[in-house]
This record gives C-alpha cells, sequence and structure tokens, in this order.
C-alpha cells in the first residue's frame, strides 16, 4: 500500500546510487517522484506509483513543478564525468535545486558527498564535494549529508577499479595514492544510511561521516580481492607517479575514462576516514567488514549483472548513447540503440522470436558456422533449438544461449553456453519515447586474462558487423511485425 505521506523527491535516478535506492523507497510503500534530465530512460525500470518528472539541475526553470507537495529529497547528483570545469557546474547545480525547494517548502535535503578532513589540502573532487553540501545548507533547509570514502559493491566505480586491476595485472607498480588511508563502505550500508536518514527528527542540518568497521589502503582492498579470487599478485611500490601519468594507466586497464581517472587519483591522495563516529550512535546500523563487502559485491557480479553500474549516470556533458567495446570492470561492452515507431510491445515481439528457425535477423550463415566450430571443441552448437518458436520462460535454451532474464515487452537477457575464453551475455531492452521505442542491444564478454581479450578484440570487426546488421533486422521486423 502506497503512503499517504508527501512524496520523495528522487534525483539521480539513472545513477549507481539511485538507481539502487529507488527499489528500497518502492519497496517501503513510499511515493516516490524521479527527477530526470530524461524521463523515458527511467519510466520503463520504476513502479507504477512511481512519477517520473523532467528536469535539470542545470537548468533552474525545470525544477519547480517537481518540488511541489515534497517535504524531503535526495540529492544524489555530481559532474565529476562532464569535459567542463565539474566544480562550478556542481556548485550552479547545487544553488539550482535548492532555490525552488526553499520556495516550495521543501523541510529536508538527505545528501551523499565524500570523507576528507576540510582543514587539508582537498583534491578539486572531494573539496567539490563537501561544497555542495555547504550549497546546499545555505538555503536554510534541513540537510543531511553523508560523507563516504570507497563505496564497495558490484558495479561501483572503485570496486571496478579495484577489480580490473587485481584481474589483469599480476604485477602491479603501486603509486603512493595506493597507501592512503581509507575506511571502505559496502553499498549495502550506504543505503541503509540513506533510508534510516528519513526517520531523523527534523531540526538542524548535520554531517555524519560513514564509513566500514575497517581502516585500511587501497592495495589491502586489493589484497583481499586477490585472496578471495585466488590471485598471487605481486605489487611494488614507487615512490613518483603523478596524477595525470596514473590515469592514463588506469585509463588502459580499467573501466576509468583518462579524465574520470585523473580527478579520481587527484582524491586518493586524501585520507579518507571517519574522524566523527556520531553516525554510529545515531543510526545503530550493523557494518560490514571489508571481506563480506568484497564477498557481496563477487556473489552479485556471479549472479547477474550489477543492478545498476557507476557507469550509468549521465554527466552533465550529455549522454552517450552507444559504446563499442568500451571495457566496464572486467568485461567488455558493446551497447547500441535504434529508434523505432511502434509500441514497446509490438518492438519487443522480434526480440522474443529470436533465434531457432527464425535465427538471429542477420548472418545466420555466421551463427551456424559459429555453432559448427563450438561443436568441434565439444561445445552444445545451435542444435537445441528452442523450446517454442513464441514464449520465452527464464532457463531455456536458445541455441547456444540461455534465457537469463526475460521481462515481456521490455527486457531479455541471454547468458552463453557456447565454448569461450571468458563469460558472454546478450541483452536487449526496450523502452516507451514520445514517437515510439527504443531498443537497446548490448553484448557483455568477461573474458579469462590475456586469451579472452585477444578472442575479443581478434573478432571485435565480426562482431560490430553482426552485431550492428541485428539490431537493424529486429528494426524492419517491428515495422513489418506492426503493418501487418
Amino acid at each position: 500500500m502506497i503512503s499517504d505521506s508527501p512524496p520523495i523527491l528522487l534525483t539521480g535516478g539513472t545513477g549507481y546510487i539511485g538507481g539502487r535506492l529507488l527499489p528500497l523507497l518502492e519497496q517501503r510503500g513510499l511515493r516516490v517522484r524521479c527527477l530526470c534530465r530524461q524521463p523515458e530512460r527511467l519510466r520503463s525500470r520504476v513502479a507504477s506509483t512511481t512519477e517520473v518528472v523532467e528536469g535539470d539541475v542545470l537548468a533552474p526553470d525545470s525544477l519547480a513543478t517537481a518540488m511541489q507537495g515534497v517535504h524531503t529529497t535526495y540529492y544524489l547528483i555530481h559532474s565529476l564525468g562532464t569535459k567542463q570545469d565539474f566544480e562550478r557546474d556542481d556548485r550552479q547545480a547545487a544553488a539550482n535545486f535548492a532555490s525552488p525547494a526553499r520556495a516550495a517548502g521543501v523541510r529536508r535535503i538527505i545528501y551523499l558527498g565524500g570523507l576528507g578532513n576540510p582543514e587539508h589540502a582537498l583534491s578539486p573532487h572531494l573539496r567539490s564535494r563537501q561544497e555542495t553540501g555547504q550549497v546546499l545548507r545555505s538555503s536554510g533547509i534541513q540537510v543531511i549529508e553523508l560523507r563516504a570514502s570507497i563505496i564497495i559493491g558490484s558495479g561501483s566505480l572503485s570496486f571496478e577499479m579495484i577489480r580490473a586491476l587485481t584481474e589483469r595485472l599480476p604485477v602491479m607498480i603501486c603509486p603512493r595514492w595506493v597507501s592512503t588511508p581509507a575506511q571502505p563502505i559496502a553499498i549495502e550500508d550506504v543505503l541503509d544510511y540513506l533510508l534510516a536518514a528519513l526517520d531523523l527528527p527534523d531540526g538542524e542540518s548535520r554531517v555524519f561521516e560513514i564509513g566500514g568497521p575497517d581502516q585500511i589502503s587501497y592495495g589491502d582492498i586489493m589484497r583481499e580481492y586477490a585472496r578471495q579470487r585466488g590471485l598471487r599478485r605481486l605489487m611494488i611500490s614507487v615512490p613518483l607517479l603523478t596524477p595525470y601519468l596514473s590515469s592514463l594507466w588506469l585509463g588502459l586497464v580499467t573501466p576509468v575514462y583518462a579524465r574520470v581517472g585523473r580527478k579520481l587519483v587527484e582524491s586518493l591522495r586524501n585520507p579518507t576516514v571517519v574522524c566523527d563516529p556520531s553516525a554510529r550512535d545515531v543510526f545503530s546500523l550493523r557494518l560490514r567488514p571489508l571481506r563480506e563487502s568484497i564477498q557481496r559485491a563477487m556473489a552479485n557480479e556471479d549472479r547477474e549483472m550489477a543492478a545498476t553500474r557507476w557507469s550509468d549516470a549521465f554527466s552533465s556533458a550529455g549522454p552517450m548513447k552507444n559504446w563499442g567495446g568500451v571495457r566496464f570492470g572486467a568485461r567488455i561492452v558493446d551497447s547500441r540503440t535504434a529508434e523505432v515507431e511502434v509500441s514497446p510491445d509490438v518492438a519487443f515481439t522480434p526480440i522474443q522470436r529470436i533465434g531457432g528457425a527464425t535465427g538471429w535477423y542477420y548472418g545466420n550463415f555466421l551463427w551456424t558456422l559459429r555453432g559448427w566450430l563450438d561443436l568441434l571443441v565439444g561445445g552444445v552448437g545451435l542444435r537445441r533449438g528452442r523450446r517454442d518458436p513464441v514464449d520465452l520462460l527464464v532457463g531455456d535454451a536458445v541455441d547456444f544461449w540461455r534465457v537469463e532474464t526475460i521481462e515481456p515487452s521490455r527486457r531479455l537477457r541471454l547468458a552463453a553456453e557456447m565454448k569461450l575464453p571468458g563469460r558472454a551475455w546478450l541483452e536487449f531492452e526496450v523502452s516507451p519515447t514520445a514517437n515510439g521505442t527504443t531498443v537497446r542491444q548490448t553484448a557483455i564478454f568477461d573474458p579469462v586474462g590475456l586469451s579472452g581479450l585477444a578472442y575479443w578484440y581478434a573478432l571485435y570487426p565480426l562482431h560490430r558487423l553482426v552485431f550492428a546488421g541485428m539490431l537493424r533486422g529486429i528494426v524492419r521486423a517491428a515495422v513489418h511485425e506492426a503493418q501487418g
């Protein structure tokens, strides 16, 4: 049952933290209103009781409607990925948000910022996170600011970076920042704090420093990850490695883009540990130690793709609609979209019929050849076909794929069962637009070692040809379906 209380306004619902907080708020039966620059990207993911309204914190005139009747807002926005001056954008965004919030009578803003001693020379990134909290507080609205260090969870920027470094580099040249003290916290604990902040009494603004029970370093986290994965890694410390060189290095071997990496590495020079323990007394939460946090993150990665990823969020520079062969963590992603002027139900029809007698909408002879090669090396090949030419259920075989997720008229994810130097998934999503439907097709490959990377990049030109042709074929089939 949905509460009769005022709606909660959530910003950042397409991002890593907001995307995980949203279903938890819905499960509580709370009324939720999401502010989003591209509402069509979120509407297919929310409960029927959740509102999605269009607005942009860098366009203040677009915010007044979203604020009406709201008591509490979550401010989960930052501009780290923008090519522009992210500190300026963050200041402007916070000021733009606070003004209409005060005018609409909003009583509380819950904000997730970053740890770091403000009396020390903070990096631009950490300085901006804390400055955002100050701008929000200057509105006179009660602000509950939670300052966190490294967040450990499947899909988080920090965990993806650690995962990629540890998986790919048997010998690691470690710059000074690898030994900087930090206090990592599990994503589940961050979400618990964000939810518990709803129940605090009205009153003065508060800043709470939140962290797990372990004060350690990035190097310690990588060692613990390696231990749990059964990997032997040699870490060699070097005294000098500039943020610029570190960011380029991270861009080569991790999912972090160079411009994001430079801002992140600059932040890693600052210790991010809890100095004020009052959060534990006020909230009384059970916090997960590092070992358990990593275990849970790894389990979530192995069970399915992370519910949300740091890379899901759009920076203020705007969205990237297609990725080809981009690395997210240890995984490689090839994603592309197409627009079609039919309803989501119609657009999903050819997707649901894929494989078997229908084929793969492009290059069927190449898929057949791949199936024969798979049989030669002891795989399942294409001989399994499909259980039913139209209907799909979780667990169904589709040639050399297996249905992992099926949400009618919304989403299909297939897990590969052919012989590969790694793991692979093929995912299709449809979402409504003003003029029809967006179809997103994503191929994900999780390579094993250098052989897996060599396999992907050797076949990448062929993969690109086949995947692009398959998406065009699905769109043509959807148009033909609509025409009857």
